[in-house]
């Protein structure tokens, strides 16, 4: 958890780093991170959001000499949309008995904020959860586990998943080279995070009295 924090209050710093190592394969260093955390329901607290974002903006501070825009924004939307289907995959193979009780990668109460989601939004979940980290991973599991229809499904997840990239990461490169964000990135990052989590502590706030 400690390495998560560092990562993800010095991910410009990282992202330096793992360029200087990885050189070319840094974009298949980031598609897998992308996708492991739409699509693998162990990973889902990894910096989706804060990343997007970060990667936007090294994008514009370096002037496009180690990561293309262009290229991130193909690289990343195509995984963010092969991960969902992964996960809705997963969702549909294992059914209903998901919902039973807590497994080892599986938690029950991840499970039903997700399902407070979807008595919300509907199908849009699929869309709205993209900004919401932990529901992100679990929505097209619960989508597969329900049996949504794979048409409906494939729809909001293309729409979800471009949105999700093209958002954070343009605005990330619109901002990287703004003085307040570049020389407050750790703020603005966990101010990302911040705003990424707020539905959750709503949602969680209104079961709370809800109970009561």
């Amino acid at each position: 958890m400690t390495q998560l924090l560092d990562i993800l209050l010095h991910l410009d710093q990282h992202l330096l780093e793992w360029i200087a190592y990885f050189g070319p394969l840094i974009y298949v260093v980031l598609f897998a991170i992308i996708f492991a955390e739409t699509g693998l329901i162990i990973f889902p607290i990894l910096p989706g959001d804060s990343l997007l974002f970060a990667i936007g903006a090294l994008t514009a501070i370096d002037g496009g000499n180690h990561l293309n825009l262009t290229l991130i924004l193909a690289t990343l939307t195509i995984a963010a949309i092969m991960g969902d289907a992964v996960n809705y995959s997963i969702g549909k193979k294992i059914g209903p008995r998901a919902f039973e009780k807590d497994g080892r990668f599986i938690k029950k109460k991840y499970l039903d904020e997700t399902q407070a989601f979807y008595s919300r939004w509907g199908s849009l979940t699929i869309v709205m959860a993209r900004f919401v980290p932990i529901v992100r991973t679990f929505a097209p599991f619960v989508a597969g586990v329900a049996q949504m229809e794979y048409r409906k499904f494939a729809l909001f997840n293309i729409l979800g998943g471009v949105l999700w990239v093209f958002s954070l990461t343009l605005a990330g490169n619109f901002f990287g080279n703004v003085p307040i964000v570049k020389n407050n990135f750790e703020i603005v990052v966990l101010g990302i995070v911040a705003v990424s989590v707020l539905p959750i502590a709503i949602q969680l706030t209104k079961r709370i009295f809800s109970k009561k």
